[in-house]
């Protein structure tokens, strides 16, 4: 397939100013790549799951593979409160800022806003850090609005933020914040496609009422937070497709070819924004799918074509090496560039210097080190995988 996204910029010349990333006019830009370094230092804590580094290894590796130019490399801002409030409750933005600046909250805040526990714990970038990743989706969302392109912020993808509520992890749902700042910018209508292994509610929430935007959450169905069935429709704008544990890439393939393409044609788009977490993959800890992320790739590459606009982002992700080598595939192939391919010198000594305190950590297998493919995971599309996509296309 070509690569449907503009080349890379050549350099200007050495006297001259630079001219920056994004072209002035309606210029396509792209791809870019939204990072910061606050996610390098900051975690949620040495026992959550997400003690990992991630964006940041899908950052240097990216670069270690020769693949991200200074030039498409764009630093996240943090999103204001009155950005932040265009979907969140102003009372409980403040309260997650208070969080962060005293480092605790009261029992009634705590059990209000779920914060303070052991799924959204209070740590020193409490506010911040959310408030960056969703400043990314933000920042995406707008340039979306005034240029075809494609652009990618792996830190995004919070999707089970709620509007006055921590959920799963998340503390605000950038996802929604992109999408209406695209609405806000005058697109008319965003097709959200959710790869995460747990369902998208907060975003399937956010527009349950809307009809510009479209979302379509593939997850395991028997697994937390327990919802998005296939019957639920959230208003009429939203589909569902659950899938049985040991979902193979076959059967994503099969979900992609007669479930989200034809959606994504039908409803044709201003933009299209791609959860991408990763820990649908068969390495990753916390599902029960098998997945390669090759499938997820794959998945990415395709539904990329379906809008001139395009936003990816990460999501969850809970082993450092399935996740970072993820991402960074998912970088590769906006780009056109085959991710298959072996890892540079540079790439290999980030991804052996690696650790996670899991079991699996303790004696990682060898290709987590010299590639970031993983082998193809095939195998039979089962009745139920069939039934499911007869049901959401019914």
């Amino acid at each position: 397939m070509p690569n449907p996204f503009p080349p890379l910029p050549a350099d200007p010349d050495p006297g001259s100013p630079s001219p920056g990333p994004i072209a002035s006019g309606p210029a396509p830009i792209g791809p870019l790549f939204i990072g910061n370094e606050i996610y390098r230092g900051s975690t949620y804590g040495r026992k959550h799951p997400l003690a990992i580094p991630r964006v940041s290894t899908a950052i240097d590796l990216s670069r270690a593979m020769g693949w991200l130019d200074h030039r498409v490399y764009l630093d996240s801002p943090t999103a204001t409160p009155d950005q932040l409030a265009r979907f969140h409750d102003r009372t409980y933005i403040e309260t997650v800022r208070r969080a962060e600046a005293e480092q605790r909250l009261d029992a009634e805040a705590r059990d209000r806003y779920n914060i303070g526990r052991l799924e959204n714990p209070i740590f020193a970038e409490v506010f911040r850090r959310p408030a960056t990743a969703a400043g990314g989706s933000i920042l995406a969302g707008r340039l979306l609005a005034e240029h075809e392109g494609v652009i990618y912020n792996p830190a995004g993808g919070t999707h089970h933020g709620r509007r006055d509520r921590a959920s799963g992890f998340c503390y605000f749902n950038d996802p929604v914040l992109a999408i209406l700042a695209m609405l806000d910018g005058g697109l008319k209508r965003v097709y959200y496609v959710d790869l995460d292994a747990h369902h998208g509610d907060g975003v399937e929430y956010g527009f349950a009422d809307d009809d510009r935007v479209l979302t379509v959450s593939v997850h395991e169905g028997t697994r937390w937070p327990f919802t998005g069935k296939v019957e639920d429709r959230a208003g009429g704008m939203a589909r569902n497709v659950p899938v049985p544990v040991e979902l193979n890439d076959s059967e994503l393939a099969y979900i992609l070819d007669t479930a989200l393409m034809p959606l994504g044609r039908e409803f044709a788009a201003d933009a299209v924004v791609i959860q991408c977490g990763a820990d649908a993959l068969a390495d990753d800890p916390m599902s029960r799918l098998e997945l390669s992320n090759r499938a997820l790739w794959d998945a990415v590459r395709q539904l990329a074509t379906l809008a001139p606009r395009v936003l990816v982002l990460g999501g969850g992700g809970y082993n450092p090496w399935s996740v970072g080598r993820c991402w960074t595939g998912v970088w590769a192939t906006l780009n056109g560039i085959d991710p298959a391919v072996p890892v540079t010198e540079d790439a290999e000594e980030i991804l052996r210097a690696l650790t996670w305190t899991r079991r699996q950590g303790q004696n990682p297998p060898e290709h987590w080190f010299t590639t970031l493919a993983d082998q193809p995971r095939p195998g039979p599309v089962r009745d139920e995988i069939r039934r499911v996509v007869d049901t959401v296309m019914s």
